[in-house]
């Protein structure tokens, strides 16, 4: 599999300048987030407002990349999704990836939210939505109801 795939594990000691100081924390050590986002900009807003959490993040560029990273990745306890991706979108690796790891938590992210597209979403197996742009605070409360 060729890939710019990436895996960074945060430490305690990181700090982000876009979030606030005084955001209630959360420490995911023990969890692994596949972020699926083919966007840079996206991507790295993810990873700098989820460094606080040392969470260990994976990335996929794309929703074939997803699927693959996956498949050989049974750590990977939650997938941020992006919706429109290369190769295959985010609906496309979503449906995949459910038919054979069930037990995976899929939240949807996208730019498109109207209640078509959540439907959309949850009709292929997203567990949740996240509407882009993404606020810290809805971020981390989703998040939050799925790694306790």
């Amino acid at each position: 599999m060729e890939s710019n795939s990436s895996m960074t594990k945060f430490n305690a000691a990181s700090t982000s300048n876009m979030v606030n100081n005084n955001e209630t924390e959360c420490d995911w050590s023990d969890y692994t987030i596949l972020i699926a986002e083919d966007e840079d900009t996206n991507f790295f807003y993810l990873e700098t407002a989820l460094e606080r959490t040392n969470v260990t993040i994976l990335r996929a560029n794309n929703g074939k990349e997803a699927v693959e990273m996956t498949k050989i990745n049974p750590s990977i306890d939650l997938i941020l999704m992006d919706i429109k991706m290369p190769l295959m979108n985010g609906l496309e690796a979503t449906r995949s990836i459910k038919s054979f790891r069930k037990d995976v938590i899929i939240i949807a992210q996208t730019a498109f939210a109207m209640e078509e597209d959540r439907r959309n979403c949850n009709a292929v197996g997203c567990d949740d939505f996240l509407a882009k742009p993404i606020r810290y605070r809805v971020l981390c409360d989703t998040l939050s109801k799925y790694l306790k």
